[in-house]
């Protein structure tokens, strides 16, 4: 009998390995990104006091996309995330992929908010 492997359990064992090594303090939060099958999300946490800073998908309105689960969707919201925490102040971050490949949608998310001015 062969065993199916569940690539949700698998990405969930490697993002608790992620986590267990990063975490965002206020003065360099933790980018988290979220990739579902026709969205991608995209969040500011500060760890230490469990709130969020800022965040971006591509549910959000003023982003006028008409498709959300390319790589250009996801560049959109890389940009909308790293203007909405420079606008807070906030400009260096750790980058939590959330145990997917660095690849595709959340390579180009994470290329699109570092050239509108987030370092990591």
């Amino acid at each position: 009998m062969i065993n199916k492997i569940d690539k949700k359990s698998t990405r969930v064992k490697r993002h608790k390995r992620i986590r267990n090594k990063i975490s965002g303090t206020s003065s360099c939060p933790r980018l988290c990104v979220f990739r579902s099958n026709a969205h991608i999300y995209a969040q500011i946490i500060d760890d230490t006091k469990g709130v969020t800073l800022a965040s971006a998908s591509t549910l959000d309105k003023d982003l006028g996309l008409d498709h959300t689960h390319n790589k250009d969707a996801a560049a959109a919201v890389g940009a909308a995330i790293a203007k909405r925490a420079v606008e807070k102040g906030i400009e260096e971050v750790v980058f939590d992929r959330s145990g997917y490949l660095y690849h595709g949608r959340v390579k180009s998310l994470a290329e699109a908010a570092r050239e509108n001015g987030l370092k990591f």
